[in-house]
């Protein structure tokens, strides 16, 4: 389980217990660089291991950081979860079990398949320009390119090295399916928003940036 967090100190208590209480004890969080006291809350938890970035290097480079450190400590199989509690660890048997029962490489857990969620609007609109973007970069089409829920055997793991340090890897991971022949599904998830998620993630500026980003890695 990789968790990246960066200034999660008042959140990531309940997303680490009740993932616990779904019998996860294998705990990655990389702690990216926060001003708070993200890591003196989850070196609190015995079934946890923190990995400290001195400076924020962003999402993309903490989920590396994960990924590295459960390949190195024999992982068969790698889930990715926010550490905001924006994501509900019930899901976590929903796509590892799609993982298994469908033989896929990846599982993105979708937020827009799951009828029940309330998102809002402007989360539809940038989600829908990320998987316009995701289309033209990967050519590969997904309900929900931005996820930050996912499963993926490790396998695919070893040849999908990101190399790109900001919200543009979940990008980069879907061209990993395509460039690695790799079979990818999507299962519905829960979401929750509030004004704090909200308030983190993309914006129209970022989402500038990370296009820029995306672009300079393809050429």
């Amino acid at each position: 389980m990789v968790m990246p967090a960066k200034d999660e100190g008042s959140r990531i208590a309940g997303v680490i217990e009740d993932t616990i209480a779904q019998g996860y004890e294998n705990i990655i969080v990389v702690n990216d660089g926060s001003s708070d006291n993200t890591c003196q809350v989850a070196t609190q938890y015995k079934e946890v291991k923190v990995l400290n970035h001195v400076v924020n290097l962003g999402a993309g480079a903490a989920t590396q950081t994960g990924i590295n450190y459960a390949l190195m400590n024999d992982a068969d199989i790698i889930v990715t979860i926010d550490a905001d509690q924006q994501h509900f660890p019930d899901d976590i048997d929903k796509i590892i079990n799609a993982l298994e029962e469908e033989d896929a490489d990846i599982v993105i857990g979708s937020r827009f398949l799951y009828s029940k969620n309330k998102i809002p609007f402007i989360r539809i609109i940038y989600n829908k320009i990320g998987n316009l973007l995701t289309f033209i970069f990967t050519g590969m089409t997904v309900s929900d390119s931005q996820s930050g829920m996912k499963a993926f055997k490790a396998d695919f793991a070893k040849k999908s090295i990101l190399n790109t340090n900001g919200y543009e890897f979940c990008m980069e991971l879907i061209k990993y399916v395509h460039q690695n022949d790799a079979k990818l599904e999507e299962v519905p998830i829960k979401v929750s928003y509030d004004e704090h998620s909200l308030a983190k993630g993309q914006n129209f500026l970022s989402g500038v940036k990370m296009v820029g980003r995306m672009v300079k890695s393809i050429f």
